[in-house]
């Protein structure tokens, strides 16, 4: 899985970084066929947001995540993430 990590409004050092590839990372146990992931981290006055886009074979998932700590953007972003990935492949098994 091809993974690229950019920052809109913040800089991203290599420990915020290394956090969200781990965390993100754990989305593709679920499913083998993820092609890419986009993540973009930016900062709006007191927002810290998170979105992803996820590109699989035959779909493509996006989910945002919004909170005060950029961290626990990330963390929210890989739950939601993690939600979508099994639901996408609980269809992709049905057909």
């Amino acid at each position: 899985m091809q993974m690229t990590i950019s920052g809109h409004h913040v800089e991203l050092t290599n420990a915020l970084r290394d956090y969200a590839t781990n965390k993100l990372g754990k989305v593709e146990r679920h499913f083998d066929h993820i092609t890419s992931m986009q993540v973009i981290l930016s900062v709006d006055k007191m927002v810290q947001k998170a979105e992803a886009v996820i590109r699989t074979s035959g779909a493509k998932l996006f989910a945002i995540a919004q909170s005060e700590d950029l961290y626990a953007a990330i963390d929210k972003l890989s739950d939601k993430l993690d939600r979508q990935i099994v639901r996408h492949k609980e269809k992709h098994h049905q057909h």
